[in-house]
């Protein structure tokens, strides 16, 4: 959790809300077939279903108040990795600190399979 001091008193924001916000922003980019899971039991990359999608996403709070996020994804074939990597990061990047006032220092996207259907 991170806390944020206002005039009006201590705001607390929770895990969930990062991983819920960074999810949707993820998911809504081009080419972005879902957030994905490596099972440990089966080292299989498992499509999450949208409720479930905070499985996908790591927040690190940082010593500045900062946050770092990390998110697993699993991409539609024939698109251009880089490109929707990139697209990600900035959509991230923009809609964490606009919903929630705290600034992310970096996004990491990591790329677990790419999906033909």
């Amino acid at each position: 959790m991170i806390k944020i001091n206002s005039e009006h008193g201590d705001i607390t924001i929770s895990n969930a809300v990062f991983t819920t916000i960074t999810g949707a922003a993820a998911t809504n980019c081009f080419g972005v077939k879902g957030m994905a899971y490596r099972s440990m039991t089966d080292g299989l990359v498992h499509l999450l279903r949208p409720e479930a999608m905070s499985k996908g996403v790591k927040v690190t709070y940082n010593d500045d108040n900062t946050v770092s996020i990390e998110l697993h994804i699993m991409v539609d074939a024939g698109v251009n990795i880089a490109t929707v990597c990139r697209a990600i990061m900035s959509e991230v990047k923009y809609v964490v600190t606009c919903n929630t006032g705290v600034e992310v220092r970096d996004v990491n996207v990591c790329v677990d399979s790419v999906s033909n259907s």
